[in-house]
C-alpha cells in the first residue's frame, strides 16, 4: 500500500466509500501518543501491554542493544551512540516493533531490517557529547496496530519547566551489572525535569568545559536510586501534553546508573526538531497551543 499519496476527492462519493477512506487513512497513519490501551529501568516497574506502543527494541544479531521510539510507518529515532562502529555493519541489526516482554515476543509483533542509519552531523562520536541521535529508515513500512503506533514530536508552542512530570521506558539493565530478568518485560518510570543550572552544575567539568550542551536536558532524581541504565540508551523521555504523549528526549548518557546528583542526560527533541523534519515525511507535531500551561477559556462577549 502506497500511504504517501493522498486520498481520492470525497466529493460526489457514496457515505459507504467514504467511510472506507476514512479508516483507510486512519490505518495509514494513525494519531500520533494515543495509545489504544488494551484491558528494568533502575527502580522502575513493569508497563502495561500495549502502553507504550512507540517504544521498539534495536536488536544487535537478535539480541536487545538499544531502544527507540516509532516516528512514522518508516523511520524510528534513537541515540547515534549506539551504532558507533556499525553504519557499515547494518545487516546485522534490526527493530523489533510491537514487543512487550522480549522474551515472548508474541505473533503481533513485528521485526523489520534497517536500510540507513542518519546520525546527525554534528556528533563527534564521543560518549556524552551534543547531537547524540540518529534516524533510522527501515527496510520497509509497517504495519499499525494497537501496539504498533507512532509518538509526537513536541511543537514550538511546548515548554517543559523544572518539576514536570515526564516517564522512560526501556528494557535496559536492573542495575549496573545486572539484566533485566525473564521474561524481560518492558520497564517504566517517572522522572521530573530538573532544572538545567541545577544539571550543569552538577555535571561541571571546569572552564570551557561544559558537559550539559544547549541541546540537552536532565530528568531523574538528585539522590539517585532511579534511573536509565545500560541497554536503555536510545529509548524515550515521554512527557504528556493535552492528553497526547510526546517525545521530549532521548536517553544518552549519565554517570554510573542511578547514583546520587548523578541524573539521566537526554537529547532534546526540540533542539532537533527542524533536523528531523527535513529528513522524515509525515512526522506528527503536538503541543499547547497558547504555551506550555492550561487553554484559556475564550473571552465572554459583553
Amino acid at each position: 500500500m502506497v500511504v504517501s499519496r493522498s486520498p481520492p476527492a470525497l466529493g460526489g462519493s457514496s457515505p459507504r466509500i467514504r467511510v472506507a477512506l476514512l479508516l483507510l487513512a486512519w490505518a495509514a497513519a494513525p494519531a500520533c501518543g494515543k495509545p489504544q490501551q488494551l484491558n528494568r529501568i533502575v527502580g522502575g516497574a513493569d508497563s502495561a501491554d500495549a502502553e507504550w506502543p512507540w517504544v521498539v527494541s534495536i536488536q544487535k544479531n537478535g539480541t536487545h542493544h538499544c531502544a527507540g521510539s516509532l516516528l512514522t510507518d518508516r523511520w524510528v529515532v534513537t541515540a547515534a551512540h549506539c551504532f558507533k562502529d556499525h553504519l557499515s555493519t547494518l545487516s546485522q541489526f534490526s527493530v523489533l516493533l510491537g514487543v512487550w516482554q522480549l522474551g515472548n515476543p508474541g505473533l503481533r509483533s513485528q521485526t523489520v531490517g534497517i536500510a540507513r542509519v542518519q546520525p546527525h552531523p554534528v556528533y563527534s562520536w564521543r560518549e556524552g557529547t551534543s547531537g547524540d541521535i540518529a534516524l533510522v529508515r527501515l527496510e520497509h513500512s509497517i504495519q499499525f496496530s494497537e501496539r504498533i503506533l507512532p509518538i509526537c514530536l513536541p511543537d514550538h508552542t511546548v515548554h517543559l519547566p523544572p518539576h514536570t512530570d515526564c516517564w522512560i521506558a526501556g528494557w535496559g539493565s536492573i542495575r549496573d551489572g545486572v539484566p533485566l530478568p525473564p521474561p524481560q518485560t518492558l520497564q517504566k518510570l517517572k522522572v521530573p525535569i530538573i532544572d538545567s543550572e541545577i544539571c550543569s552544575r552538577l555535571y561541571w567539568r571546569g572552564a570551557g568545559q561544559e558537559a550539559i550542551t544547549e541541546d540537552m536536558l536532565c530528568a531523574g532524581y538528585l539522590e539517585g536510586e532511579r534511573d536509565a541504565c545500560l541497554g536503555d540508551s536510545g529509548g524515550p523521555l515521554m512527557c504528556q501534553v493535552d492528553g497526547r504523549w510526546l517525545l521530549a528526549g532521548i536517553i544518552s548518557w549519565g554517570e554510573g546508573c542511578a547514583e546520587r546528583n548523578r541524573p539521566g542526560v537526554y537529547i532534546s527533541l526540540t533542539a532537533h526538531r527542524s533536523w528531523i523534519q527535513r529528513i522524515v515525511q509525515g512526522v506528527q507535531l503536538r503541543g499547547h497551543s497558547e504555551g506550555s500551561g492550561p487553554r484559556k477559556a475564550p473571552p465572554r462577549a459583553s
